[in-house]
């Protein structure tokens, strides 16, 4: 069958991980920035410096072949306060930047929300508060107003499972704390602001179209047993459907609500608001696949969630049990991890695409997909075979199920270019291009980048294709 003709292939970045300029041209604070200088960590005052290079890096974008390219807007850097003033200058840089993209005849693919809440916000008691549910509305008008001749794709929130789970649950991200009744309210608000933002747009009549991305983890069980069953419909609670079905299908899973309803209080759930939810899903789904959620029952203890953010020296002790749910296998001795414990497994994004187009039936985007490795980049070309044959099994996954019936549209490769990768600083590089942070940032293509161009050019036809026992 072969993909579209009109198939977008791109690569994506982030704006924290990737503008610097924290403090430029009147942006506000975003959490990040005040969490990790608060706690004296690594941060993104720098990152890739794209807020100067933007012209540049899209330049070798297009160089590469590609015809797309995901990007996200900082809220603080459009919204100066609370009160929904807007900063021109932000306004002005973004058009600069999607400016650049049509005369590379690049299309933009643009993310309002990943990650970078306003600091003004946070202050307010962040995604707890659902006060923040409707300024983000107000900032996707924003945004559509600004932005809308410009851009056809757009997403309201980039893989709401992490920035909830860690922010609120894990405490690894800020605001740092680890309470399960937070979490649900703050992850009930996200969805309830992303089918806002999309009501906004709708009733906007924008041109495009309106998307969600999500952290796509397909579950997998050790065995067909009936336990297993259950864990594993937990796990997929968990992981994936309270984002997919709330954004695809206007539904939370009702077993999920009636699970929590036990132990947590869903008072902060109002009717109207599921009304909202119902009337306003998204019209296609992005979809930022790693890696499988492999599970078993659970047996014992409470629940533990540990996540590597140091890479080699704490390799293999990432862990998962949701208490009474599941627990995830992270030490199958059968499988290939890397050093931050994320298993390699690219037969999983096929088995998965053909499950969520089976449930959705929208377009899918495969918006990130790539793997991250400590690298030294120098003048000379970087020989990253490993990234290729990463990037050949999933695209040729993905190319399987296209085979199969699937409406997939396009491939973003995370990342465009070497960034800031949150709590794991500059260490862990997932770029096409190689960023030498120690010499004027100076901008190296790997041998990824000049594979990639290959394979768009002839539309995936050069992937070395096999087949998978799913």
């Amino acid at each position: 069958m072969g993909l579209r003709t009109d198939f977008l292939w791109g690569s994506a970045t982030a704006s924290y991980q990737c503008e610097g300029a924290w403090n430029v041209d009147g942006k506000a604070p975003s959490m990040w920035d005040d969490y990790l200088h608060k706690h004296h960590l690594e941060n993104g005052d720098i990152a890739s410096d794209h807020y100067h290079h933007y012209k540049e890096d899209i330049r070798m974008m297009s160089e590469g072949g590609q015809n797309s390219y995901r990007l996200s807007l900082s809220w603080p850097r459009i919204i100066k306060n609370k009160e929904g003033d807007i900063n021109q200058k932000g306004i002005q840089f973004y058009r600069e930047v999607l400016q650049t993209c049509k005369e590379y005849h690049i299309e933009p693919f643009v993310t309002l929300y990943h990650w970078d809440l306003p600091q003004y916000w946070e202050c307010t008691g962040g995604w707890l508060n659902e006060e923040v549910c409707h300024a983000f509305a107000h900032y996707a008008k924003v945004c559509f107003d600004a932005f809308g001749d410009l851009v056809n794709y757009w997403v309201t929130f980039n893989e709401p499972k992490w920035f909830t789970t860690s922010g609120y649950l894990i405490g690894n991200y800020p605001p740092g704390h680890q309470n399960t009744q937070e979490m649900i309210c703050a992850a009930y608000h996200v969805m309830y602001a992303s089918s806002l933002g999309v009501k906004v747009f709708k009733e906007g009549k924008y041109t495009g179209q309106i998307g969600i991305v999500h952290s796509f983890g397909p579950v997998d069980g050790i065995d067909n047993s009936f336990q297993t069953k259950i864990a594993m419909r937990f796990a997929d609670n968990y992981a994936n459907n309270w984002i997919l079905d709330t954004a695809a299908k206007g539904k939370i899973p009702f077993d999920l609500l009636c699970v929590l309803s036990q132990n947590y209080d869903l008072s902060f759930i109002k009717d109207e608001q599921l009304e909202t939810i119902k009337n306003n899903t998204v019209q296609f789904l992005g979809l930022n696949y790693y890696s499988r959620v492999l599970v078993k029952p659970y047996t014992q203890g409470d629940t533990v969630l540990v996540v590597n953010n140091t890479g080699k020296s704490n390799k293999g002790k990432s862990k998962v049990i949701i208490k009474g749910w599941f627990e995830q296998i992270m030490d199958n001795p059968d499988a290939i991890y890397t050093e931050w414990d994320t298993e390699i497994y690219p037969q999983g994004l096929e088995k998965g695409l053909l499950e969520v187009y089976k449930r959705y039936h929208l377009p899918i985007y495969i918006t990130e997909n790539g793997i991250g490795v400590r690298e030294k980049i120098t003048d000379e070309m970087l020989e990253d075979d490993y990234r290729i044959s990463f990037m050949n099994d999933h695209i040729n996954s993905i190319m399987n199920a296209v085979d199969k019936g699937v409406d997939v549209r396009g491939y973003y490769a995370w990342s465009s270019f070497d960034l800031y990768s949150w709590k794991n600083g500059v260490e862990k590089r997932y770029g096409l291009v190689g960023i030498n942070f120690d010499d004027a940032l100076k901008r190296i293509p790997k041998k990824s980048y000049y594979w990639y161009k290959k394979i768009i050019a002839n539309n995936g036809n050069s992937i070395e294709r096999k087949g998978w026992n799913l």
